[in-house]
């Protein structure tokens, strides 16, 4: 007799099949769909991920290409709905979560298909990575903690959620505009928007081992924990997709205090490495922030005029692992 799927548990991996393992080990004969999509790094990583995908049973979605982590979680989910899950789970394969509490975040969308549900996130040592953040719709910075006004409005991370996977895709799910960073702060807000609701469970718990596929990918201001050596793409996506959400989000009339804000963010970007950094690495630091933000600004203008912007998505993605929050 047929039996009803249960949830999905999907991870998107670059060039990380063993991370991705681990994170996806605690759901091994509990009757979750296991996704894994493997954004294209090499021959021999998607060998290991097929070798692995046919050991442990796994669903395979195997892009050519790399799609980052947004439209390659949305190619997961699409996998997920397509062998009969109702509810995703989509975890980052640097983070580990517990199928007890993976099941009662499943459970609680399962009960309202509406609700976009988090689990508080901690480092291995319990510090908080991400316990809850606004967004200042004024300035378009950042912080932890609740909203304090009528224009912070609260988002969730992408590094461990739960969603109604038809729910998600209709709303276009992330997109591929982001590529990396602020794509879950876009989705907050459109999942709101749309009539959807968040929720932290505070009592739940998610491990995200930040750096465990590319060091440095953790955020400050509600997007974790600033560490050493920040790659080229953390700055150049950080200060572009700020700005890039703005032009997608917020009302022309609104822009001024994100365009103002701008090249105090951007420094704060660049600091998050380190100083030393930035000393010793400006092309890989001050470089991709200052073409960020270039970038960001013209998305600003072409929202401005009402054109399209060119797609800068830079092709240089060695390294980087988009599954990384």
């Amino acid at each position: 007799m047929p039996t009803t799927p249960g949830p999905a548990v999907v991870v998107v991996s670059y060039g990380s099949a063993e991370l991705a393992a681990q994170a996806l080990r605690p759901f091994a004969g509990t009757g979750w769909t296991r996704v894994l999509v493997d954004c294209w790094s090499s021959a021999a990583e998607r060998q290991r991920v097929l070798d692995l995908g046919a050991a442990e049973g796994w669903r395979l979605v195997l892009p050519d290409a790399n799609l980052g982590f947004g439209a390659g979680a949305d190619a997961g989910i699409a996998a997920a709905r397509d062998a009969g899950c109702d509810v995703c789970l989509v975890l980052n394969p640097d983070a580990t979560i517990t199928a007890g509490d993976a099941g009662a975040l499943v459970a609680d969308v399962a009960a309202d298909p509406a609700l976009l549900v988090a689990p508080v996130v901690r480092t291995p040592r319990g510090t908080g990575w991400f316990t809850g953040a606004v967004l200042d719709l004024r300035t378009g910075r950042t912080r932890a903690g609740e909203p304090a006004g009528p224009d912070d409005v609260p988002w969730i991370s992408g590094a461990c959620f739960a969603v109604s996977a038809q729910r998600m895709l209709d709303l276009g799910g992330f997109g591929g505009h982001y590529f990396l960073y602020w794509e879950d702060v876009d989705l907050s807000v459109r999942w709101t928007r749309a009539g959807g609701r968040l929720a932290l469970r505070r009592d739940l718990t998610c491990v995200h081992d930040a750096g465990g596929t590319q060091e440095g990918n953790a955020r400050a201001a509600g997007h974790g924990t600033a560490t050493r050596g920040k790659s080229a793409l953390y700055h150049y996506y950080n200060t572009r997709n700020r700005l890039l959400f703005a032009s997608r989000n917020v009302p022309a009339g609104h822009r001024g205090g994100w365009l103002r804000a701008t090249p105090a963010y951007t420094r704060e970007v660049l600091l998050r490495g380190g100083r030393r950094a930035v000393v010793r690495h400006p092309l890989r630091t001050v470089w991709p922030a200052l073409r960020g933000t270039a970038a960001g600004l013209r998305f600003l203008a072409a929202a401005r005029s009402g054109t399209a912007a060119t797609n800068d998505r830079t092709t240089d993605t060695k390294g980087v692992t988009h599954g990384a929050r």
